[in-house]
């Protein structure tokens, strides 16, 4: 029997993409989304960093001791 495994359009266009062709597309997100404020690349690197200290934070606490 085979099982279907759904895909979502997202999914499969990022697939279809080629890396260089992801990263355009990405850059081209982030400057539609950005383009009318105020922030500065400066901003936008702490936040990134911010957020990346919170996700290092949640999978430390969900990680078993290796003692």
């Amino acid at each position: 029997m085979k099982v279907a495994k759904k895909i979502s359009p997202e999914d499969y266009i990022l697939a279809m993409l080629s890396p260089q062709e992801r990263l355009e597309s990405a850059f081209n997100v982030a400057r539609e989304a950005f383009k009318d404020t105020t922030l500065k690349p400066a901003d936008i690197r702490a936040a990134v960093q911010k957020v990346r200290k919170n996700v290092y934070a949640e999978r430390q606490k969900k990680a078993p001791s290796r003692r």
